[in-house]
């Protein structure tokens, strides 16, 4: 069975111009671990993609935080990172790793969601 477990957020506040980091550690049967996300929702909205990050190293950001998070991941730890620098409050949410994994040899992949780690920016 796999699991994404994240951590950093804390469910504590940050002030603007703050900043976070977020991890996000894949553990369980794993083959291979393709993409792996962060993904956040903010009350009322629906979940929207925030960065995204191949096994080959290459990296997508949101608009709205380009510049300002950096994804990144260690593959030999299994594990996804996200640095978020210069908060805003509409930054506020929950934010979710998400990863596309092979758990054998076999040729399928599963999505996989983390439980979800809440990230408050004040004013």
């Amino acid at each position: 069975q796999v699991q994404l477990m994240e951590s950093g957020g804390g469910g504590g506040l940050v002030q603007a111009g703050g900043s976070l980091r977020l991890s996000c550690a894949a553990s369980g049967s794993i083959f291979q671990i393709n993409t792996m996300d962060w993904y956040r929702q903010a009350p009322g909205k629906q979940r929207e993609l925030v960065a995204a990050s191949t096994s080959a190293g290459s990296t997508n950001y949101a608009d709205s935080v380009e510049g300002r998070f950096t994804i990144s991941r260690d593959n030999a730890k299994r594990t996804l990172y996200l640095q978020m620098d210069s908060l805003k409050p509409e930054d506020t949410g929950v934010y979710y790793c998400h990863a596309d994994i092979m758990p054998t040899r076999e040729p399928y992949v599963y999505s996989y969601w983390g439980q979800g780690t809440q990230v408050t920016v004040s004013s």
